[in-house]
């Protein structure tokens, strides 16, 4: 698969096209392309620089999707030294979509919760194309007092299109699920740290989405709706998505501004997909940095703060 998928990138991936045919016909012909090479490469170095300076709101929406990009089990496996997966709600069964488990990570002991994607058609089944059941919230939920038990700190990744829609899963109770985890994330007596590594669509994102801290990568969108979904709702067309991103600022730098995330995570030039190793320990120093941080408050303090955050969000006016 390409490094260059998208709309955007389509003049990233000529250069290097290009790049690879002056590089094959050196080698048949025996010339030496080593200058022409060399002038491409920072010809594409320098178009990439200022593709990636001026995104768009759309472009990262893009970039938050691409599917080259690290999901909650890349990250986990870069940034643990030891990971153990926890399976099973204990009510109904398994969910693929959300893995969980302890960790640990510069020796501290962490509790993991991530939304899981799959990659390709049978991964994509597995996974539930990232879109959790009710048992996948309830999971999360069962691992998360376990941590609180334990005085273990919970780092949540957000990577969803939304919670599952099924018809299995509303029988099962999807809306209690997300309900009575928000419920319960605002009173767990120990640090939660809740990142955006990317996308985070409705309630399906905020099932897992309530802490001390929301941290979003830099490419991420977080929102009450997809793009798409807002456009077919308010447009009465979903291809107008890129105008209905644009009008509900979903992305990291419009949450960071209204006071909705607290803090952004650089990702290496060219996103997070095209350097993930990078892009990994990126995220891991502030993991540890935020944390360092929050061990510090007692539980009353933690728990007081983190409902006065979430109570301060927003504009209203009393008549």
């Amino acid at each position: 698969m390409s490094k260059y998928t998208l709309e955007f990138e389509e003049s990233l991936r000529e250069i290097e096209e290009k790049i690879e045919t002056v590089k094959s016909t050196g080698i048949k012909t025996g010339v030496d392309v080593t200058s022409t090479v060399q002038q491409l490469e920072r010809k594409l170095e320098d178009k990439r620089k200022s593709i990636y300076k001026n995104l768009s709101r759309w472009d990262r929406v893009q970039l938050a999707r691409h599917p080259r990009r690290p999901h909650s089990l890349d990250y986990i496996e870069m940034m643990c030294d030891e990971w153990m997966e926890l399976h099973g709600d204990r009510y109904f069964g398994d969910d693929k979509a959300i893995v969980s488990g302890l960790a640990v990570i510069a020796g501290k002991s962490i509790m993991i919760i991530g939304q899981q994607k799959g990659r390709g058609t049978k991964d994509n089944m597995l996974r539930n194309f990232g879109m959790p059941r009710p048992e996948g919230y309830r999971k999360a939920l069962r691992l998360m007092k376990l941590a609180e038990k334990f005085n273990i700190p919970i780092v949540t990744l957000i990577d969803t299109p939304g919670a599952y829609p099924g018809l299995g899963a509303e029988e099962r109770g999807q809306a209690e699920a997300i309900a009575k985890n928000l419920k319960e994330m605002a009173i767990i007596g120990v640090p939660i740290i809740n990142i955006v590594i990317g996308e985070g669509a409705s309630g399906g994102a905020l099932g897992i989405g309530v802490g001390d801290r929301l941290l979003c990568m830099e490419n991420t969108w977080y929102s009450v709706i997809s793009p798409e979904g807002c456009a077919s709702i308010l447009f009465r067309d979903a291809t107008r998505a890129k105008d209905a991103a644009d009008a509900m600022k979903v992305t990291s730098i419009d949450l960071l501004e209204m006071g909705i995330a607290d803090r952004i995570i650089p990702e290496p030039e060219g996103s997070a997909h095209m350097h993930p190793k990078k892009a990994s320990e990126m995220l891991k120093d502030v993991i540890l940095e935020e944390l360092a941080q929050l061990v510090t408050l007692n539980t009353d303090d933690l728990i007081e703060n983190r409902i006065s955050k979430f109570e301060k969000m927003g504009k209203w006016e009393e008549i």
